[in-house]
């Protein structure tokens, strides 16, 4: 099942009035035609460059193995650009971000053109987005939820009806009284996320040991957040013992991780090409093979729960 990957980076979409243009990393199967996309949004961790284009690698390689084509992009938040992320009128470029997937789908003929034996490979009308930490939040937002945007009071609606599922990965939760003074100080952004409108289907991921204590005051549980206040149909995926690195997601070996966990790490990889796989293919039943092979045998490494 498994194929070889062809990765080319950096594929570079002129972006007017972007502080720089976009650049994105592109990974597909080297066969294979009619090719589902993952739009994969970066967080915003303590390495230089693994929350860019370049991070991710234990997803992506997986995903793409098994038939995904998957776009990274660098967003303006990256650590790679060196950018101003207190910028008052959009802190941690979280509008940006969101705004970054729909100009990489307003291109897909670019990027088919610039990555060798890709042309005419990708279907567009299967699109999924997957987000981890702050790329979560951009996740979110592109599958429906709405913020107020501090800056000028206005509701805002980014949500982008090409995508069809979402994997929200140690998402952010609710705002209000759930985040720490210093996030609700500096990142305002946050105070008032609203989920009820997030009606994509999205699997959300979140570890039982997941605090977050720079971010909320609730525990773990805020990380529940985009499922238990969003409609369905939705699914949680809890896992055992997993805190924001879910075993080492980010990258292969790398120092950020707090709880390095190559058997969780290969969880996430299956539980999450299953359900986009199922999501994007109606009636494919790999979440739900995945699903039982969660839960049978001694040990479970986590829990499924799921709501329509």
């Amino acid at each position: 099942m498994n194929k070889p990957v062809l990765s080319v980076s950096p594929v570079v979409l002129p972006a007017p009035g972007r502080a720089v243009d976009l650049a994105v990393r592109v990974s597909a199967p080297v066969t294979g035609d009619e090719l589902p996309i993952i739009l994969l949004s970066h967080g915003q961790g303590h390495s230089n460059h693994l929350s860019s284009l370049n991070g991710y690698a234990p997803l992506v390689n997986h995903w793409a193995a098994r038939g995904f084509a998957v776009i990274q992009p660098t967003h303006l938040s990256s650590a790679t650009l060196k950018l101003d992320l207190a910028n008052p009128r959009e802190p941690m470029y979280w509008r940006s971000r969101a705004e970054d997937m729909t100009r990489i789908l307003d291109r897909l003929d670019a990027i088919e053109a610039a990555v060798p034996y890709l042309r005419g490979r990708l279907n567009p009308d299967k699109v999924a987005v997957a987000g981890h930490s702050m790329g979560g939040h951009t996740a979110s937002l592109l599958l429906g939820a709405r913020l107020t945007d501090p800056y000028d009071g206005k509701e805002t609606d980014l949500a982008e009806p090409r995508i069809k599922a979402g994997v929200l990965l140690g998402a952010p939760g609710r705002g209000g009284d759930a985040l720490t003074e210093t996030v609700a100080r500096n990142w305002p952004f946050f105070l008032s996320m609203d989920f009820s409108a997030m009606t994509t289907p999205a699997l959300v991921v979140a570890g039982d040991k997941d605090d977050s204590a720079h971010l909320t005051v609730v525990g773990a549980r805020w990380h529940a957040d985009p499922y238990v206040l969003a409609p369905g149909p939705k699914s949680l995926l809890t896992l055992y013992g997993a805190e924001h690195g879910f075993g080492g997601i980010s990258g292969y070996d790398v120092a950020e991780t707090t709880d390095e966990n190559p058997e969780r790490v290969a969880a996430v990889q299956r539980l999450t090409w299953a359900y986009l796989r199922s999501e994007l293919h109606p009636g494919d039943p790999a979440w739900q093979e995945a699903r039982d092979a969660l839960t049978t045998g001694t040990g479970a490494i986590g829990r499924v729960e799921s709501k329509v």
